[in-house]
């Protein structure tokens, strides 16, 4: 099995929130606090990153991949990877008191844009009335060679 690295959620059925604080003053925009949501991943510390940010009302969501436990889910098949990885983004989401519904954006990697209808109708199972913005692009590769698609997701609260 490839290590995991960015991107990657080595724990995908958990998530926790850190709550630190935004830079003296809350930040240039004086948004507040700052939430890091964690997956568990040793990769987070090491590289420096977190599953998802919150500040103020907007959540942002890593590239995640269909890793859960360390282990790449549904192999070779690109709709089963979509929907693991929105199971994974919905409960970093939920973590950071967001919902699906809450979502404005989301970003599409796959490997080979020609499984872009298999991914394009898993993303719209979950987001076909919710419809956000959303951009769908072919990379030379990802982080593991198992994973076809990568998603990051944005989310504004009420």
């Amino acid at each position: 099995m490839t290590a995991l690295a960015p991107g990657c959620a080595a724990r995908g059925d958990s998530a926790r929130a850190d709550d630190t604080p935004a830079p003296a003053g809350g930040g240039r925009l004086g948004w507040g606090m700052r939430q890091n949501i964690s997956s568990g991943s040793p990769w987070e510390a090491k590289i420096g990153y977190a599953r998802a940010v919150k500040v103020g009302n907007v959540v942002h969501v890593s590239g995640t991949t269909a890793t859960v436990n360390g282990e790449v889910v549904g192999e070779g098949d690109p709709a089963e990877q979509t929907r693991a990885v929105l199971g994974i983004i919905r409960r970093a989401l939920d973590t950071a008191g967001a919902r699906l519904e809450d979502v404005v954006r989301t970003r599409i990697y796959v490997t080979d844009i020609r499984q872009w209808e298999e991914i394009g109708l898993a993303h719209g199972e979950v987001f076909g009335d919710i419809r956000p913005a959303t951009t769908m692009v072919q990379v030379a590769a990802l982080i593991d060679p198992l994973h076809l698609v990568e998603i990051e997701a944005e989310a504004i609260l009420p």
